[in-house]
């Protein structure tokens, strides 16, 4: 957005020269791209070369809008895109019973009603997902907390749906992939970013973190969480509650005490991190975290 400051500069602004910039005359010099200003000019900005400077754009455009937005304090929901909502489950089970009642059970019907009832197992954690979001984002004072995620479908979606049904702001962290990249429609539209870099969206998740909330998840949230757990782990970063939402998800997907027992991580690595079953639990213990 354009500089709102109302200093007097000596200089015009970069805005003020842009426009200019593009009243050009019909003469071949000013057709050339190499007359654009550098910062016009999107082929040159998308360079190889100027990889740094695109790195450095793309920590610094949420960054600025977050402080401009008031933002300091954040609670950070991870978990997979395609956990689905309870009813988007129910009916999709339903669905896949009414095609084997109508043409008896297949191979591949049979293995449809095993991953729908599977579906709608998970998809209580898209109802803890939003009830959690919304205890976050209803019941801080003072120094408030925001609810930020991945911006995508799943438990992304029910973070920010969760904290949209009590009327709060939440931020979505988007990136470009050939599938998922859509933002969920319950982000704060002024708070949704969409990034290039998977590890500067993994930095701005952090920056302004308070707790993290890992809900069961595929390659992408391991990713996220361990990134934390390593930072947390190197002391990198400050400690933070971090809840693996899901003993029993968690415990079967990663086997912590193998690795203590193979010597890979130390005993006192396990207290990173704690499980919860429940957004009430979860948010008792960021509340405490965060003494409100």
């Amino acid at each position: 957005m354009p500089d709102s400051t109302n200093k007097k500069r000596l200089f015009r602004s970069a805005f003020e020269d842009a426009k200019i910039a593009k009243q050009r005359t019909d003469q071949p010099q000013c057709q050339s791209s190499a007359y654009e200003l550098a910062f016009q000019d999107r082929e040159f900005i998308l360079r190889e070369e100027l990889r740094p400077i695109r790195l450095q754009l793309e920590l610094l455009k949420p960054e600025m809008a977050l402080n401009e937005h008031g933002i300091k304090s954040t609670v950070v929901i991870f978990g997979s895109a395609r956990t689905q909502s309870p009813n988007a489950a129910a009916r999709h089970l339903a669905d896949i019973k009414a095609q084997i009642d109508t043409n008896g059970m297949t191979g591949d019907l049979e293995i449809e009603i095993r991953k729908a009832n599977q579906a709608l197992k998970q998809s209580r954690y898209y109802g803890e997902a939003r009830q959690l979001a919304a205890m976050v984002s209803q019941h801080t004072e003072n120094d408030k907390l925001v609810v930020v995620t991945g911006g995508g479908p799943g438990i992304m979606e029910a973070a920010n749906r969760g904290a949209n049904d009590v009327g709060a702001q939440s931020i979505g962290l988007n990136i470009v992939l050939p599938f998922e990249q859509c933002p969920n429609p319950y982000i704060t539209p002024e708070l949704c970013f969409q990034f290039h870099y998977f590890a500067v969206r993994k930095m701005q998740f952090l920056i302004r973190a308070k707790s993290l909330v890992a809900f069961p998840g595929g390659f992408g949230t391991m990713d996220e969480l361990f990134e934390t757990l390593t930072l947390i782990q190197t002391q990198k970063i400050e400690p933070i509650p971090i809840l693996l939402f899901g003993r029993d998800f968690w415990g079967k997907v990663i086997n912590f005490e193998a690795l203590v027992e193979e010597g890979t991580i130390s005993r006192e690595n396990i207290d990173i991190f704690q499980f919860v079953e429940s957004a009430q639990d979860a948010w008792k213990i960021i509340k405490k975290a965060n003494h409100l």
